[in-house]
């Protein structure tokens, strides 16, 4: 599926194809929740890294999170205008790419199920709305992204 997504001040857009667009996974470790997550959590979507294409790249700007003290190899792309998270790029898997969700135009399908992930992260203030059919994982989940979509017949 394409995905076509913009910050919000529109400096900066891209398109990128993604085969696994379904929105499932809620991250509420304290980087996702404090760089992307106005809910507490971030959403991420996984996509295909070549097929990225940028318009605006010079707005956009590059933040590296530091885990446990040591500098992060993970690339959270943001416009440097607005500072709308877009997409999340780790070089150690250099095929993928992960816009956030809520910087996607296009209409995205709506999940079977979510999974959420490393709730001993949470803010307090952070109710999740987990349901039945979703999955909790204080860590990650051992499924992959791929994996979760495939079980589901979602892959297009």
């Amino acid at each position: 599926m394409l995905l076509e997504g913009s910050c919000h001040c529109g400096a900066v857009s891209f398109r990128v194809e993604s085969p696994h667009p379904y929105p499932y996974q809620r991250c509420y470790c304290s980087i996702c929740r404090k760089t992307a997550g106005g809910g507490g959590y971030a959403i991420n979507i996984g996509a295909q890294a070549d097929t990225l294409e940028v318009t605006g790249a010079e707005h956009k700007r590059v933040y590296h999170a530091r885990i446990d003290g040591t500098q992060s190899p993970g690339e959270r792309h943001f416009c440097g205008t607005c500072a709308s998270a877009l997409w999340v790029h780790d070089p150690r898997w250099p095929e993928l790419v992960h816009p956030f969700a809520s910087a996607i135009d296009t209409k995205l399908p709506v999940p079977p199920e979510r999974v959420h992930l490393l709730l001993d992260s949470k803010a307090g203030w952070v109710e999740p709305d987990v349901r039945e059919n979703d999955k909790r994982f204080d860590g990650y989940p051992e499924e992959s992204l791929a994996e979760w979509h495939e079980r589901r017949g979602l892959v297009r």
